[in-house]
């Protein structure tokens, strides 16, 4: 009998003492916390100062990325090194339209995921036929050919110097300057956009994502299409990706190769192995510490924040093998059966 056979025959009291809760009541347990985050959240700029507020501003842009990359690594068992590729398209896709076209709210937010998503699925249908070390190699590869591509496209992209003077998202007329309306905006989408992915992964499709995660062979055999799958959940999470590139657009007015370049990806990825792949909310945390480490620390310590963030990485490897988002599932005072 296998270990997850015996522990689901272990009773609850001497699982903990306790019977698990009813569906209404994990509900509940569920909606509390989530509410008084978003509230939380959505109250920050009325107390922080400007800087704290950007910097809590990219948190929730990066967490956004975070949670379209845990779709691909987390639920499907894809991880990607050039996730960031999709995100820097629907930058510079959303920040060209603010500056040709108009910044008027939701036009580059639309154009972003439409430009990441077609992005992800025009070099998707190569990259989901491989798997392994082989899927993150090619993810690799597609990332660099496209910052080549943004740093030689000087027509379009600004070069090497980025897509510089991007102007404020503007709502109903009135641009975005205040931190705190760019906050609340960037607080919005990126609430939207996580609801989408945590509907998607929730779904029969989500489901299907897992099992191709736990056994592709054994899928595939059961006659579920499993390329075409993994194609959809790569699109998804491309598209999501683009949306929050047109967000860092809004945000930092400034758009460069970097930010589809290898840096940004693997940082991306850590984030999520920090805050726990699958767990969704776990990435977000996950970027909310890289940016904190990164953005708001490192420069007080010399430039030394990537040397910080890798001890934390370590750290988190070692202590948390599932991330931040597994102390929820720690249970100290269990005991099982001999």
């Amino acid at each position: 009998m296998t270990e997850v056979t015996q522990r689901a025959q272990v009773p609850d009291d001497v699982d903990g003492g306790s019977a698990p809760p009813s569906e209404p009541g994990r509900r509940w347990l569920t909606a509390v916390p989530v509410t008084v985050v978003v509230l939380v959240l959505a109250a920050a700029p009325l107390f922080l100062a400007p800087f704290a507020a950007t910097t809590l501003t990219r948190m929730l842009v990066f967490g956004l990325l975070a949670v379209s990359l845990d779709l691909l690594v987390g639920v499907t068992g894809l991880p990607s090194l050039g996730h960031a590729a999709y995100f820097g398209a629907g930058a510079y896709a959303a920040g060209w339209v603010s500056l040709h076209i108009t910044p008027a709210i939701p036009v580059p937010l639309l154009v972003g995921a439409a430009v990441g998503g077609l992005a992800a699925a025009a070099t998707g249908w190569v990259a989901v036929r491989s798997a392994g070390v082989y899927f993150l190699m090619l993810t690799l590869a597609i990332g660099e050919v496209l910052a080549q591509v943004a740093q030689s496209w000087d027509g379009v992209t600004g070069g090497a110097n980025g897509l510089a003077g991007i102007p404020s998202a503007s709502l109903a007329g009135e641009p975005l300057v205040n931190v705190g309306f760019l906050y609340w905006y960037v607080l919005v989408v990126g609430l939207l956009g996580f609801l989408l992915v945590w509907l998607l992964a929730r779904s029969p499709f989500g489901a299907a994502l897992r099992g191709i995660r736990d056994n592709e062979p054994r899928m595939r055999a059961i006659g579920y299409p499993t390329t075409l799958y993994k194609y959809g959940a790569f699109v998804a999470a491309g598209t999501v990706a683009g949306a929050a590139g047109s967000l860092l657009a809004a945000q930092q007015r400034l758009v460069t190769p970097a930010d589809l370049g290898f840096t940004t990806a693997a940082i991306i990825l850590l984030a999520v192995v920090i805050g726990g792949a699958g767990s969704l909310w776990g990435p977000v945390l996950g970027a909310a510490i890289v940016v904190l480490v990164r953005d708001a620390l490192g420069p007080g310590l010399g430039g030394h924040g990537e040397l910080l963030l890798g001890i934390v990485f370590v750290l988190v490897v070692y202590l948390l093998p599932r991330g931040a988002a597994g102390l929820t599932t720690l249970r100290p005072f269990s005991r099982r059966r001999s």
